[in-house]
């Protein structure tokens, strides 16, 4: 452990991750994948444009993948923005998924969502809630039942002290107004149109529980507390990157934690992990097979290397490039953006 917190300081960021990942000593992901016929992972079609809108942030979350916060200064510039409006067009593409950062802080976001929701295609914006409540953003609940657009929202519990431990002082308290907010405009309501959905991470180094009973907890609570409605839960499981893997680190619980999501791999959701389906777009338009890949600056395996050049016959024959953070994925239940996989 004392190696690998040597290396940690040494090495840039996505260098070091690479490299802490490749020398776990069990089973290479891909073997796994050998052994049921899965290798080399293949997509299925691309269906899903996930766009990383910049890692400009008001939140600095301990497990984000992104290493997001007020300091970044990664954003999306509007020719990028329109690059992907061309390439939102492909018909096999039924859902732009738009991640950040917090993605409401670009300063094209209205105009984007505005352009995007034209389409005729199902818009999913990832908000952490809390930019909701500042006076800037006030009118963004309005302006998502204007445009129709779904909102998936970070919501790793429904008590406060877990919430606050995770996310931040008074973060809890900033969600459940923001929630009250989106219900208030018609978000969760039955027979709205309006889908609002909550998303579940682990505090610590563990799996998610089941899911649909974790969702059920979630709606008896924050009805009988809050009278907030929300749709679904999805339950994601933290993958050994970025300021997650920093923390396994300094809690010297990293090969734990890996030993953990390798003993628990499930073929069911190996089939199923999203990088089939889906297309992540970093903040300056390059292309990679999920948002992990694109935060350990692992490029697609594919001639079409960025969204000026996005070619959907390419980018369904290329091969998707695997690591052993992939078990984070295929493990227990499974996890996506969409929630567990079996």
């Amino acid at each position: 452990m004392k190696t690998l917190q040597k290396e940690h300081n040494q090495l840039s960021k996505a260098a070091f991750q690479v490299k802490t990942l490749e020398n776990t000593k069990d089973v290479k992901f891909s073997d796994k994948l050998k052994g049921i016929n899965l290798f080399p992972l293949k997509p299925t079609t691309i269906e899903i444009l996930q766009i990383n809108l910049g890692k400009l942030c008001n939140q600095v979350c301990e497990h984000c993948h992104v290493d997001a916060g007020p300091d970044r200064k990664e954003i999306m510039i509007k020719e990028v923005l329109l690059q992907c409006l061309t390439a939102a067009k492909t018909p096999t593409i039924h859902t732009i998924d738009l991640t950040g950062g917090a993605p409401e802080m670009n300063p094209n976001f209205r105009w984007f969502v505005s352009e995007m929701s034209q389409l005729g295609k199902k818009v999913i914006v990832r908000s952490n809630l809390t930019i909701l409540t500042y006076k800037k953003y006030l009118d963004i609940p309005q302006f998502y039942a204007d445009n129709k657009v779904t909102v998936v929202s970070s919501m790793p519990c429904y008590s406060k002290n877990n919430v606050d431990k995770q996310r931040g002082d008074g973060v809890y308290e900033r969600s459940i107004q923001a929630l009250q907010r989106l219900n208030e405009v018609g978000y969760g309501k039955k027979d709205s149109g309006l889908e609002l959905d909550l998303v579940y991470n682990p505090i610590g180094a563990s799996l998610p529980p089941e899911q649909i009973a974790l969702e059920l907890a979630y709606k008896k609570e924050l009805k009988a507390l809050f009278n907030i409605e929300f749709n679904s839960l999805y339950t994601i499981t933290n993958l050994p990157i970025s300021r997650f893997l920093d923390f396994l680190i300094k809690e010297e619980k990293y090969e734990e934690y890996m030993d953990k999501l390798i003993s628990s791999f499930n073929p069911i959701a190996a089939e199923g992990v999203m990088c089939r389906n889906t297309v992540s777009v970093g903040w300056d338009g390059k292309l990679f097979d999920c948002d992990f890949n694109q935060m350990l600056e692992l490029d697609v395996a594919s001639k079409s290397q960025d969204i000026a050049n996005f070619d959907s016959e390419a980018l369904t024959n290329r091969n998707i490039i695997l690591g052993q953070h992939c078990y984070g994925c295929a493990a227990g239940a499974g996890s996506s953006c969409q929630g567990s996989l079996a």
